[in-house]
């Protein structure tokens, strides 16, 4: 298929800016797969279409606040740093990407804080935008990471108009975010309040985690239109042994495997076996997935609404169906569900 099949129209105000009052209010679509049959309930319904022993496969991975702004040496002029990856923690270098890019060399120095606590200096460019950072701190690792988080920002996309909250360090997150790494919250996960998760498992709904680290390459659209051209940037994610022995014994009884998210499911079919099982693994993948694909360990799946060319959206026509996601996002935008990071959701069984 040809990325230009991938667009579809979208009204501006359906753009969500802020989340839900509470996380399990927001809308959720529910589409059968099978009749095409949808309907318009809340997230706190979910637990009406599994049973026990059912599973729901969550991202446990955290965001950290990466977004920084420092001021160039000399020159003074002020420059956003979006912090994506540690390299290299005794040398303390970081994959960035620099605005304004053009003003940034090698060489160059970065400082942080009003008071100039922090300094970084430019040791490599990576790409146009991209650049390899090294902080110049002598002290103590858990006492860098508390000036780090300090100055750094919840890296709200650009879509939403306005500048971070408190709020929003809370809301940016899933409730069960544990593992530091991401730059961007798996999304559908975001609607599950503590006392939901308590209320399914008392249903009988078991939990499986694993990890994967969103990159802002996941939301990037894609610039080629054949897509099998399309290259992910690489991205950190594990399977554990608890995580992979729940998953294939409710496979094995019959039981639902929920993804709630599609970093969830990526990070678990880079990790099956040649006989469709889940294995403990831990690496990166750069895995693309788009229709045709055959799915080997979920059966239903909990996202929110994407932009138009991107490769989240494209996976989810993969899981769904290219003809049915388009009419679901019709029928989305008629009744005015709100899309995005923020927004409201689909579950598709």
């Amino acid at each position: 298929m040809k990325l230009s099949q991938f667009k579809y129209d979208l009204p501006a105000n359906l753009i969500a800016q802020t989340p839900a009052k509470n996380r399990e209010d927001a809308k959720m679509l529910v589409v059968h797969k099978d009749t095409g049959k949808m309907e318009h309930k809340h997230f706190r319904d979910i637990l009406d279409y599994f049973n026990d022993r059912d599973v729901f496969l969550v991202n446990n991975t955290k965001v950290f606040p990466a977004r920084l702004y420092g001021r160039k040496e000399k020159t003074g002029a002020q420059i956003e740093v979006f912090l994506l990856r540690e390299l290299n923690k005794p040398n303390r270098l970081w994959d960035v990407i620099v605005e304004p890019a053009r003003k940034i060399r090698v060489g160059n120095k970065l400082y942080f804080g009003e008071d100039n606590s922090l300094v970084a200096e430019v040791v490599d460019n990576t790409t146009s935008r991209g650049r390899t950072i090294r902080f110049l701190w002598d002290g103590e690792p858990e006492e860098f990471k508390k000036v780090l988080d300090g100055l750094g920002e919840t890296p709200l996309p650009r879509y939403i108009k306005r500048e971070p909250t408190e709020e929003d360090k809370e809301r940016f997150q899933t409730v069960y975010a544990k593992i530091e790494g991401a730059v961007a919250p798996p999304t559908a996960g975001m609607h599950f309040s503590r006392e939901l998760i308590k209320r399914a498992e008392i249903h009988g709904i078991r939990f499986a985690e694993v990890t994967l680290h969103t990159s802002l390459g996941t939301y990037r659209p894609i610039e080629v239109e054949d897509l099998s051209k399309h290259k992910m940037d690489a991205e950190y994610f594990k399977v554990d042994d608890y995580a992979a022995n729940l998953v294939n014994k409710a496979k094995e009884n019959g039981r639902r495997v929920c993804g709630i998210g599609t970093t969830s499911v990526r990070a678990v079919e880079a990790s099956t076996t040649s006989t469709g099982l889940l294995k403990p693994q831990e690496g990166w993948t750069n895995m693309f997935i788009h229709p045709p694909y055959d799915f080997q360990i979920c059966d239903s799946l909990v996202t929110n609404f994407h932009l138009p060319k991107t490769s989240l959206f494209v996976m989810t026509c993969a899981f769904m169906g290219f003809d049915l996601t388009l009419e679901a996002y019709e029928v989305a935008i008629k009744n005015k569900y709100r899309f995005f990071g923020y927004g409201d959701c689909m579950l598709i069984i």
